[in-house]
């Protein structure tokens, strides 16, 4: 199946070259949850404080067994400090 993942900030530098837009549709098999989805892309599990699928959060406890369908996006954004 094909689902697009979108990662922000800093987190775009851990696309493949030649991504555009910070995203990237990516096949993966059939029901992966979204940890195995993330997985290829090495994120440090400190810096992927934000999970989102099709805009609906993912708690971290959740993230090994959600699982995505064809079609769906997943985004993901560091912690960010602003004042």
């Amino acid at each position: 199946m094909r689902v697009t993942v979108k990662l922000y900030a800093t987190l775009a530098d851990y696309l493949p070259a030649g991504s555009r837009n910070n995203r990237l549709e990516v096949d993966v098999a059939e029901s992966a949850a979204v940890d195995a989805v993330l997985a290829p892309f090495s994120l440090p599990a400190k810096l992927t404080h934000l999970v989102l699928l099709n805009g609906v959060f993912v708690p971290p406890a959740e993230r090994a067994s959600t699982c995505l369908k064809d079609g769906d996006t997943l985004a993901v954004w560091p912690p960010i400090a602003g004042g």
